[in-house]
Protein backbone atom coordinates (compact mmCIF):
# COMPACT_ATOMS: atom_id res chain seq x y z
CA UNK A 1 0.00 0.00 0.00
CA UNK A 2 1.31 3.52 -0.86
CA UNK A 3 2.00 6.15 1.54
CA UNK A 4 1.98 9.54 0.76
CA UNK A 5 3.34 12.52 2.61
CA UNK A 6 -0.41 14.90 2.93
CA UNK A 7 -1.14 16.17 6.19
CA UNK A 8 -4.12 14.03 7.94
CA UNK A 9 -7.45 16.56 7.19
CA UNK A 10 -9.62 17.34 10.39
CA UNK A 11 -13.34 17.53 10.20
CA UNK A 12 -14.64 20.76 9.78
CA UNK A 13 -18.15 21.47 11.54
CA UNK A 14 -21.28 22.30 8.87
CA UNK A 15 -21.58 25.92 8.81
CA UNK A 16 -24.11 27.94 7.25
CA UNK A 17 -21.29 30.84 6.91
CA UNK A 18 -18.63 29.28 4.40
CA UNK A 19 -18.71 31.52 1.33
CA UNK A 20 -19.46 29.43 -2.12
CA UNK A 21 -20.86 26.15 -0.29
CA UNK A 22 -21.53 23.36 -2.47
CA UNK A 23 -24.46 20.72 -1.70
CA UNK A 24 -21.42 18.34 -0.36
CA UNK A 25 -20.25 20.14 2.16
CA UNK A 26 -20.87 18.07 5.07
CA UNK A 27 -19.05 15.17 4.02
CA UNK A 28 -16.07 17.20 3.99
CA UNK A 29 -14.53 15.66 0.81
CA UNK A 30 -15.59 18.34 -2.09
CA UNK A 31 -13.99 20.85 -3.81
CA UNK A 32 -15.81 24.06 -2.41
CA UNK A 33 -13.81 27.41 -2.15
CA UNK A 34 -12.93 26.23 1.81
CA UNK A 35 -11.30 23.20 0.97
CA UNK A 36 -9.79 23.35 -2.82
CA UNK A 37 -6.50 23.97 -1.40
CA UNK A 38 -6.29 20.72 0.32
CA UNK A 39 -8.08 19.55 -2.70
CA UNK A 40 -5.68 20.86 -5.26
CA UNK A 41 -2.55 19.90 -3.42
CA UNK A 42 -4.18 16.01 -2.96
CA UNK A 43 -5.13 15.76 -6.88
CA UNK A 44 -1.26 16.69 -8.15
CA UNK A 45 -0.30 14.17 -5.57
CA UNK A 46 -2.42 11.00 -6.88
CA UNK A 47 -3.03 11.68 -10.17
CA UNK A 48 -5.10 9.10 -12.14
CA UNK A 49 -6.06 8.27 -15.94
CA UNK A 50 -9.75 7.10 -14.61
CA UNK A 51 -10.66 10.84 -14.64
CA UNK A 52 -14.34 9.73 -15.09
CA UNK A 53 -14.36 8.93 -11.35
CA UNK A 54 -16.33 11.98 -9.34
CA UNK A 55 -13.93 13.51 -6.66
CA UNK A 56 -17.15 13.29 -4.52
CA UNK A 57 -20.00 10.99 -5.66
CA UNK A 58 -22.88 13.24 -6.29
CA UNK A 59 -25.82 12.53 -3.02
CA UNK A 60 -28.33 13.93 -0.88
CA UNK A 61 -27.39 14.62 2.63
CA UNK A 62 -27.90 11.55 4.55
CA UNK A 63 -30.35 10.85 7.21
CA UNK A 64 -29.83 10.45 11.05
CA UNK A 65 -31.25 6.99 10.65
CA UNK A 66 -29.11 6.50 7.60
CA UNK A 67 -25.79 7.61 9.01
CA UNK A 68 -26.78 5.29 12.18
CA UNK A 69 -27.11 2.42 9.91
CA UNK A 70 -23.83 2.58 8.49
CA UNK A 71 -22.38 1.15 11.96
CA UNK A 72 -24.59 -1.83 12.15
CA UNK A 73 -22.71 -2.99 8.65
CA UNK A 74 -20.44 -2.54 6.33
CA UNK A 75 -22.99 -3.43 3.06
CA UNK A 76 -24.83 -0.54 4.14
CA UNK A 77 -22.32 1.47 4.14
CA UNK A 78 -20.71 0.85 1.20
CA UNK A 79 -24.23 0.81 -0.71
CA UNK A 80 -24.78 4.36 -0.27
CA UNK A 81 -23.68 7.04 -2.35
CA UNK A 82 -22.93 9.56 0.95
CA UNK A 83 -22.02 6.43 3.38
CA UNK A 84 -18.73 6.02 0.54
CA UNK A 85 -18.21 9.65 0.20
CA UNK A 86 -17.43 10.29 3.98
CA UNK A 87 -15.66 6.33 4.30
CA UNK A 88 -13.70 7.66 1.67
CA UNK A 89 -12.54 10.61 3.15
CA UNK A 90 -11.19 8.71 5.99
CA UNK A 91 -9.38 6.11 3.95
CA UNK A 92 -7.78 9.62 2.60
CA UNK A 93 -6.49 10.29 5.77
CA UNK A 94 -5.07 7.10 6.79
CA UNK A 95 -3.20 7.40 3.09
CA UNK A 96 -5.35 4.31 2.01
CA UNK A 97 -8.48 6.30 -0.37
CA UNK A 98 -7.02 3.89 -3.54
CA UNK A 99 -8.81 1.24 -1.84
CA UNK A 100 -12.29 2.77 -2.41
CA UNK A 101 -11.04 4.31 -6.05
CA UNK A 102 -9.75 0.74 -6.98
CA UNK A 103 -13.13 -0.72 -5.59
CA UNK A 104 -15.59 2.43 -7.74
CA UNK A 105 -13.32 1.95 -10.92
CA UNK A 106 -14.25 -1.61 -10.74
CA UNK A 107 -18.14 -1.10 -10.42
CA UNK A 108 -18.24 1.53 -13.09
CA UNK A 109 -16.18 -1.30 -15.21
CA UNK A 110 -18.87 -3.85 -14.83
CA UNK A 111 -21.28 -1.34 -16.09
CA UNK A 112 -19.41 -1.18 -19.58
CA UNK A 113 -20.62 -3.63 -22.41
CA UNK A 114 -18.56 -2.08 -25.27
CA UNK A 115 -15.26 -3.63 -25.60
CA UNK A 116 -12.66 -1.14 -27.01
CA UNK A 117 -14.03 0.62 -23.77
CA UNK A 118 -13.90 -2.68 -21.28
CA UNK A 119 -10.15 -2.84 -23.15
CA UNK A 120 -9.50 0.78 -22.18
CA UNK A 121 -10.59 0.68 -18.89
CA UNK A 122 -9.13 -2.02 -17.61
CA UNK A 123 -5.52 -1.55 -18.92
CA UNK A 124 -6.26 1.81 -16.82
CA UNK A 125 -7.41 0.27 -13.66
CA UNK A 126 -4.07 -2.31 -13.94
CA UNK A 127 -1.70 1.03 -14.78
CA UNK A 128 -3.22 2.50 -11.87
CA UNK A 129 -4.21 0.18 -8.93
CA UNK A 130 -2.54 -3.31 -9.86
CA UNK A 131 0.90 -2.28 -11.43
CA UNK A 132 3.79 -2.66 -8.97
CA UNK A 133 5.22 0.51 -10.63
CA UNK A 134 1.86 2.60 -9.24
CA UNK A 135 2.08 4.96 -6.53
CA UNK A 136 -1.68 3.98 -5.75
CA UNK A 137 -0.99 0.33 -6.19
CA UNK A 138 -3.38 -1.66 -3.80
CA UNK A 139 -2.81 -4.31 -1.65
CA UNK A 140 -3.40 -7.87 -3.50
CA UNK A 141 -1.90 -11.54 -2.80
CA UNK A 142 -0.17 -13.49 -5.53
CA UNK A 143 -2.70 -15.78 -6.33
CA UNK A 144 -4.84 -13.06 -7.27
CA UNK A 145 -2.17 -10.80 -9.24
CA UNK A 146 -1.48 -13.76 -11.56
CA UNK A 147 -5.39 -14.58 -11.83
CA UNK A 148 -5.38 -10.78 -13.24
CA UNK A 149 -2.21 -11.18 -15.32
CA UNK A 150 -3.74 -13.96 -17.05
CA UNK A 151 -7.25 -12.20 -17.70
CA UNK A 152 -5.49 -9.13 -18.39
CA UNK A 153 -4.35 -11.20 -22.54
CA UNK A 154 -8.42 -11.12 -22.87
CA UNK A 155 -10.22 -8.37 -20.44
CA UNK A 156 -13.53 -8.52 -19.62
CA UNK A 157 -15.83 -6.47 -17.26
CA UNK A 158 -15.17 -8.70 -14.36
CA UNK A 159 -11.45 -9.22 -14.62
CA UNK A 160 -10.90 -7.54 -11.16
CA UNK A 161 -13.76 -9.24 -9.54
CA UNK A 162 -11.42 -10.93 -6.96
CA UNK A 163 -9.47 -8.47 -6.22
CA UNK A 164 -12.42 -5.99 -6.28
CA UNK A 165 -13.51 -8.15 -3.38
CA UNK A 166 -10.07 -9.25 -1.57
CA UNK A 167 -9.91 -4.80 -1.16
CA UNK A 168 -13.59 -5.17 -0.47
CA UNK A 169 -12.72 -7.72 2.70
CA UNK A 170 -9.85 -5.49 3.00
CA UNK A 171 -11.45 -1.99 3.75
CA UNK A 172 -14.38 -4.00 6.26
CA UNK A 173 -11.97 -5.85 8.60
CA UNK A 174 -9.38 -3.23 8.57
CA UNK A 175 -10.71 0.03 8.09
CA UNK A 176 -14.20 -0.04 8.72
CA UNK A 177 -14.13 -0.66 12.47
CA UNK A 178 -11.45 2.56 12.74
CA UNK A 179 -14.23 4.15 10.69
CA UNK A 180 -16.78 3.76 13.43
CA UNK A 181 -14.69 5.35 16.32
CA UNK A 182 -13.15 7.87 14.27
CA UNK A 183 -13.88 11.82 14.87
CA UNK A 184 -15.13 12.04 11.21
CA UNK A 185 -18.22 9.51 11.19
CA UNK A 186 -18.81 11.03 15.37
CA UNK A 187 -19.09 14.27 13.93
CA UNK A 188 -21.19 13.75 10.92
CA UNK A 189 -23.52 11.55 13.14
CA UNK A 190 -23.61 14.48 15.73
CA UNK A 191 -24.76 17.45 12.98
CA UNK A 192 -27.37 15.32 11.16
CA UNK A 193 -28.43 14.52 14.44
CA UNK A 194 -28.46 18.42 15.62
CA UNK A 195 -29.95 19.43 12.33
CA UNK A 196 -32.84 16.74 12.42
CA UNK A 197 -34.04 17.78 15.88
CA UNK A 198 -33.63 21.30 14.90
CA UNK A 199 -35.90 20.99 12.55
Amino acid sequence: MSRHETSPTTVQPASNHRPNACCFCWCCCCSCSWNEDRERAWRASRETKLETIPNCEACAKPTPEEVRGWAQSFDKLMKSPAGRNVFREFLRTEYSEENMLFWLACEELKTECNKHTIDEKARMIYEDYISILSPKEVSLDSRVREVINRKMQEPSSHTFDDAQLQIYTLMHRDSYPRFLNSAIYKSLLQSVSRSSSES
